[in-house]
């Protein structure tokens, strides 16, 4: 029942800032088609994030993807670790969710 409780709150803490990251996440894709690690980089230097590492940003833009307000254009080597990745852009419908205010809810 404790790890229950600390769960419930522990996400109910975390769902504010989840938004905020997808709000920040389609922001730096206004601007263009990018990596997830091109995209935490670019968090890291506004500094809303505290390190380049890329997971603050692949599991939003998984998330992203599966509310189809991304999308996979391509993939390519990445010029930071030399691997291939998956290159993400808006659609039209996260234009719409970024420009309009309304990210859908988490719950």
């Amino acid at each position: 029942m404790i790890t229950y409780e600390t769960k419930q709150m522990s996400f109910k803490d975390i769902k504010p800032k989840r938004k905020m990251r997808y709000e920040q996440i389609l922001d730096r894709l206004m601007t263009g088609t990018k990596t997830a690690k091109e995209i935490a980089v670019e968090l890291y230097e506004l500094k809303l994030i505290p390190s380049t590492e890329r997971n603050y940003t692949a599991p939003r833009l998984t998330e992203l993807e599966k509310m189809e307000l991304v999308k996979v254009k391509e993939k390519t080597k990445c010029k930071y670790t030399g691997k291939t990745v998956a290159v993400y852009e808006i659609t039209a419908k996260g234009i719409e969710q970024r420009y309009i205010g309304h990210i859908p809810r988490l719950d």
